[in-house]
């Protein structure tokens, strides 16, 4: 058996590509000689820009967007009907009720067909109202929310039955009960869900009058259909029968006693007007005038709120009613705030829970004012509201609840806010009352002014009033909820006075007290903001107290700010007090994280620490360099990803080393020490060899022969410990045959052991095959032919490629004409050949055990002069080819013709070879 002498350098020119200079970019648009015709027809430019629209789409993207504005304006119709729902849902959710719901008298309804239990107010009020002067009065009746609720929905089974049972009165009666629940707010957590539970029958009632009238107006009464009404049908259209029964529906509402059930029932047939008069909408301002007579404040708020909600199903009405609605609201929160305080020591907290329960009314007519209003529209409104005294006048002196403030402020158009924010701004001082948190105000308009840009005069004179009130608040939440607003204002607006008086004001006030929960979600905010405004972490840093409050932080707030650091070091970091400030960023994030049970590829802030510790450059202080290494280990030692990082990372200062080796040998073995003790604790096997492999070929590189060969005694050792993992079959395999090439290719320039053996490392490898019972026939299979590839590679007489280190030698200058050299490559090469065909035949899929085959074949071909025992092994693997692949498969093809022309003479087909 002899090798094939093999000529790299001519192989290396004879098969390399032409090399021709381009005139320009191969993305760039082809030059056009005809711009004429290229503009005429598309199809001659080759390159097409996906941004760029095409003339000839002009008629499609018209006609698609008038299709999307027809589909727009048919949701546009059915958008309060979703917002009505979406706000019944949040009104449930923001205010859950308790287990058990007291019963008054007004009730009875609710009592029938439900088990009513006698309990204590000593449980009741503690649960619902937490009064303990009610304690005292027992006997009051409860149910639970359950029966409750789904007595409600018995009732409005009830009233669908009997309406469609053509008896209609009784579902009006049933109709005007339920809205008398309404009047009794005795259990107020419960109100919201009963308001909800019983607009849905209201809602009921009101489409089933609707239709029945419809119904009258456009059919006769044997059900022939006269005409369909259109949409914007006047009261003239309406047949006299349709408007008698209208007009009997309204009646028998107004002969209600109770002024509430009577409000509601109207407002739910307030459509309906619109069989009867052209301007539905003037019932509205009667409507609100009695409102007024309701005493209750959280009833008649929610009153408004339905009122609010039923104006919507007109075809128009303006908002002058709507305006009254937070008017009178607005005077009846003055009286309870202004009134005296009852006896009791939890009267201010009942009033807050009121002030609570009543907000979301206060949101949503504001939200249905201001919606689609125009600029004349929004002054009229303030005019209305009482904030101007005319069209002219700025803000005036308007004396107005901190509640109804606050959703006036957060509905105002942005340029409104922007343009009077000085006003605005004393309207919030003198609205100081417990319905709302006034820091919330100031921190809302810092929010509304963020949203466009303002005069600078303004914004310094908004920035220093704001500044004033921060110095006199002692409180750190809020202290951090106003500041939240305006960091970005201040940061936008280059205030760095400012921003040092806001910073310093921070630390003041938390540096002597535990920093609670929610302020640390207002800190984290505003030092992510703080590091979102500047590029670089230098700039960071140098903020006065900055890492003071950093410091104060902790837990979970703590620890997204650091990562968010960690990720603004986006380049080479050579500062070494930058370096030490990060490191110690890095140590406070790793111990603040549960790494042991977060070692995965995604987690986040091992990866990181891994990229700061990767970017740490100390230039030429390389031995400070592998001392900042050792720290980190030491620092981050549950960090796999880490580990892997410090070696790469160590590996690359030897080879910085390397260019002064006589001056840094001592350092080089330091480095490649680092990396030997670092190794073995890597648990990702895959990982682990071929950071094994790296090592070596450094080790080699820089002339540490013996420590490369240490290194890659242990990279087989990795080999061989891979056949415990995971029963075998979920190891990486396209992983490992990688690493067992490469190791390979290394070994080309690893010099041979005399006392050894030059294929000592072959024959380890090759062991390791025989012995693993989970390496698959097909990677069995090229792992010999790499075998054979590198045995071929070290017969030569020059090796293709060398260590660069000038005093190491080749084999090939080593063992120059030693016999027994190319002796021991033979006999590696002639056990590896026996096995060949054997491993391939195990190969159990027909088509990857022909592709093998070829592989094999192409590779001895390419190793081994020509002979007897070569041919007749080549045609066995054909054979095995032919009888697995079409007589058409190219890759087929193409090794036939390659045999043909390398063993000089046509393959034999042996047909005992068994498949």
């Amino acid at each position: 058996m002899e090798f094939k002498p093999r000529n790299y350098n001519a192989q290396r020119e004879a098969h390399a590509l032409p090399l021709v200079r381009t005139d320009g970019h191969p993305l760039s648009a082809p030059p056009s000689h005809h711009p004429q015709v290229d503009a005429v027809d598309n199809d001659h430019n080759d390159f097409f820009d996906p941004l760029r629209g095409l003339a000839d789409n002009a008629t499609d993207c018209k006609e698609d967007v008038q299709e999307l504005e027809s589909t727009s304006r048919e949701a546009s119709s059915q958008l309060p009907t979703k917002e009505w729902m979406s706000f019944k849902r949040f009104l449930m959710q923001k205010f859950p009720v308790s287990k058990m719901v007291s019963i008054s008298s007004m009730s009875n309804v609710i009592m029938k067909g439900v088990k009513v239990a006698e309990k204590s107010l000593t449980s009741t009020h503690l649960e619902e109202l937490e009064d303990p002067e009610k304690c005292a009065e027992d006997g009051v009746k409860v149910v639970t929310r359950q029966e409750y609720i789904s007595r409600l929905h018995e009732l409005k089974d009830e009233i669908n039955r009997a309406w469609h049972a053509n008896d209609r009165v009784t579902s009006l009666k049933l109709a005007i009960k339920v809205a008398r629940l309404l009047m009794d707010t005795s259990v107020l957590h419960f109100y919201p869900t009963l308001f909800v539970l019983s607009m849905d029958i209201m809602d009921m009632l009101g489409d089933m009058v609707w239709e029945r009238i419809k119904w009258k107006a456009e059919f006769a009464e044997d059900g022939t259909r006269l005409f369909s009404l259109p949409e914007n049908f006047q009261a003239r259209d309406i047949c006299s029968d349709a408007k008698e029964t209208c007009n009997n529906w309204f009646c028998k509402i107004g002969s209600i006693c109770e002024l509430l059930p009577r409000i509601y029932l109207e407002l739910a047939l307030l459509p309906c007007w619109r069989f009867l008069v052209d301007q539905p909408e003037d019932s509205l301002h009667r409507l609100v005038m009695m409102t007024r007579g309701l005493s209750d404040p959280l009833a008649s708020a929610y009153c408004r709120l339905y009122m609010a909600h039923c104006a919507q199903k007109l075809p128009r009405s303006d908002t002058g009613y709507l305006v009254k609605c937070v008017n009178d609201i607005n005077i009846q929160l003055m009286r309870i705030i202004s009134a005296r305080e009852m006896t009791h020591r939890n009267s201010t907290d009942n009033k807050r829970l009121l002030f609570s329960l009543m907000e979301p009314t206060i949101e949503y007519i504001m939200k249905s004012i201001f919606k689609d209003a125009s600029k004349s529209q929004v002054s009229n409104v303030l005019v209305e509201l009482g904030s101007r005294r005319n069209q002219v006048e700025l803000f005036g002196s308007l004396q107005c609840i901190s509640m109804v403030l606050h959703h006036l402020l957060k509905e105002l158009p942005a340029e409104v806010v922007t343009s009077n924010a000085m006003e605005i701004l004393h309207i919030i001082e003198c609205s100081n009352d417990y319905s709302f948190d006034q820091c919330l105000n100031y921190r809302l308009l810092g929010f509304r002014l963020s949203e466009r840009r303002s005069q600078m005069d303004i914004i310094h004179d908004v920035v220093d009033k704001v500044i004033q009130v921060l110095s006199q608040n002692s409180s750190l939440d809020e202290y951090l909820k106003i500041v939240d607003a305006y960091v970005d204002i201040v940061l936008q607006n280059q205030m760095d006075n400012h921003l040092n008086t806001i910073l310093g004001g921070i630390l003041n006030r938390a540096c002597n007290k535990a920093v609670a929960e929610d302020e640390l979600e207002s800190l984290q905010t505003i030092l992510m903001k703080l590091l979102n405004h500047f590029k670089g972490l230098e700039d960071v840093f140098a903020l006065n107290h900055f890492l003071e409050i950093l410091d104060i932080m902790h837990g979970s707030s703590r620890s997204f700010v650091n990562m968010h650091i960690l990720n603004l070091a986006t380049s080479s970091i050579s500062d070494p007090t930058t370096i030490q400030l990060l490191f110690e960023i890095s140590q406070a994030l790793h111990d603040d994280l549960d790494f042991l049970n977060a070692k995965g590829d995604d987690n986040q802030p091992a990866r990181l620490i891994s990229r700061f510790v990767h970017m740490v450059d100390y230039s030429s202080e390389l031995e400070r360099h592998l001392t900042f290494l050792v720290e980190c280990r030491g620092a981050f030692g549950n960090l796999n990803e880490l580990k892997e990082t410090l070696v790469h990372s160590s590996n690359c200062l030897a080879i910085k080393a390397l260019k002064d080796a006589k001056k840094h040998l001592s350092f080089v073995k330091s480095c490649i020490a680092f990396g030997e003790v670092t190794l073995p604790s890597i648990s990702a096997q895959i990982k682990q060899l071929n950071l094994y492999l790296e090592t070596a070929e450094v080790a080699l590189v820089c002339g540490l022969v013996s420590h490369s060969d240490g290194l890659i005694d242990s990279a087989i050792s990795c080999l061989l410990s891979l056949d415990c993992v995971d029963g075998s079959r979920t190891t990486d395999i396209e992983g490992i045959l990688s690493a067992i090439q490469k190791l390979f290719c290394l070994l080309i320039m690893v010099p041979g052991n005399p006392e050894q053996g030059v294929t000592y490392f072959a024959n380890n490898i090759l062991a390791l095959v025989n012995s693993s019972s989970w390496m698959t026939p097909a990677m069995r299979t090229r792992i010999f032919c790499t075998t054979l590839t590198l045995t071929a590679t070290l017969s030569q007489n020059k090796l293709p490629y060398h260590a660069v280190h000038g005093e190491i030698f080749g084999n090939d200058l080593l063992f120059f004409g030693d016999s027994s050299y190319l002796h021991e490559l033979v006999l590696l090469s002639e056990s590896v050949l026996q096995n060949v065909v054997d491993s391939i035949q195990k190969e159990p899929s027909p088509a990857g055990r022909g592709c093998i085959a070829l592989e094999a074949c192409n590779c001895i071909a390419s190793s081994f002069v020509v002979s007897p025992e070569i041919s007749q092994i080549c045609s066995k693997l054909i054979e095995t080819a032919k009888s697995c692949l079409s007589a058409n498969d190219k890759y087929l093809q193409s090794t036939i013709k390659f045999l043909d022309k390398n063993l000089r003479a046509p393959v034999v087909a042996v047909s005992s070879v068994a498949v």
